[in-house]
């Protein structure tokens, strides 16, 4: 009996730190497939990529522990990139005043997040006030945020956003730069994942949200607004995408609509292989950035490798449905274990 406790014990250990695990074994398999992808380039660019892919599986992780999903992240990437870039490429015009007004950076941020928070303000509304199965109301909005981002720019890509001195717009591509040799975006997910693990650990907000994710019935029974908190997950998640979006347009110097297409994928799976769980209720800040890692190690590992984009696709979705699996096994054991424990106590 004590043997077998023993060995269960063990199982429940590899399980929680399946990701690192997993981490650890892809970084020495594509070491050994790629001699390259330990070198100072591959590391810089991997670091670009994981704080995308962090960046937006905060946001989602948010959601995905109050029960929920958000599928238009990805839309919001574009949406954003396309309002930021349009705003410095060529400004906003008033035609009844027949002038064209063209913003700093720091406000063409501002705009751009605000924006991106209402994608999040009406996702939240949607599901809160009419009910909507957040699945389907993030779809909708997903198609719509995409939509908007086309025709705004006819489908077209905003070239070399850099802005001119003389209209007081330049500076953008600062974020897509680095400071001391780091990636601004990768000091950004920093900042924002503090912020996040700070906020769901140690503040009423946090509890409130792992309570509904919990038992959403009893949530609101005991006195938490729920629409409210949920409300501001979708809003956290939105500006999130966007921060993401200007991140992304800022590297590139351009703006495209079709920024983020399935990016949205990344950040399902980096939540779930850090161990948030799809039924809502558990996850950890920390969990999701080294499944972000992951995410990160398993894409640009695949390109060094020669790997199709296609078989790439095949892979995470089932990096995706292998880690709910194996979650969901991890839950029945706990639950088994938990249930011992009772019977031997009594």
């Amino acid at each position: 009996m004590a043997e077998k406790k023993d060995n269960t014990k063990l199982i429940m250990m590899l399980l929680k730190g399946r990701t690192l695990i997993v981490l650890a074994l892809l970084v020495v398999f594509f070491s050994l497939a790629t001699p390259n992808f330990l070198s100072a380039n591959t590391m810089l660019l991997l670091a670009k990529h994981v704080a995308l892919y962090g960046i937006l599986a905060i946001g989602m992780t948010y959601v995905i522990i109050t029960g929920g999903i958000d599928l238009s992240v990805g839309a919001v990437v574009g949406l954003a990139g396309i309002i930021a870039g349009g705003m410095i490429q060529n400004g906003v015009t008033i035609e009844s005043m027949g002038v064209t007004l063209y913003f700093s950076v720091p406000l063409v941020v501002l705009i751009t997040i605000i924006c991106g928070a209402a994608v999040g303000l009406i996702n939240g509304a949607i599901i809160t006030k009419f009910g909507v199965a957040p699945f389907i109301a993030t779809l909708g909005t997903m198609y719509i945020a995409r939509g908007f981002a086309m025709l705004h720019s006819s489908g077209a890509t905003y070239s070399n956003i850099l802005g001119h001195d003389a209209l007081g717009n330049v500076g953008f591509t600062f974020f897509g730069g680095r400071i001391a040799g780091i990636p601004v975006g990768a000091i950004i997910l920093a900042v924002i994942a503090i912020i996040a693990a700070i906020l769901l650990k140690r503040t009423v907000f946090g509890w409130h949200i792992f309570a509904i994710g919990g038992n959403e019935k009893a949530a609101k029974l005991s006195g938490v607004k729920t629409d409210n908190v949920k409300i501001l997950v979708y809003i956290f998640s939105a500006i999130c995408a966007t921060i993401v979006g200007l991140i992304t347009t800022a590297q590139l110097e351009a703006a495209h609509p079709a920024s983020g297409e399935t990016w949205e994928m990344n950040a399902i799976a980096a939540a779930v292989l850090g161990g948030t769980s799809m039924a809502g209720g558990i996850g950890t800040i920390g969990g999701t950035i080294i499944g972000a890692f992951v995410i990160g190690v398993i894409s640009d590992g695949m390109v060094m490798c020669g790997v199709s984009e296609f078989w790439q696709m095949v892979i995470k979705g089932l990096v995706i449905i292998l880690a709910v699996i194996i979650d969901q096994f991890q839950r029945n054991m706990e639950a088994k274990m938990a249930l011992q424990a009772r019977n031997e106590s009594k």
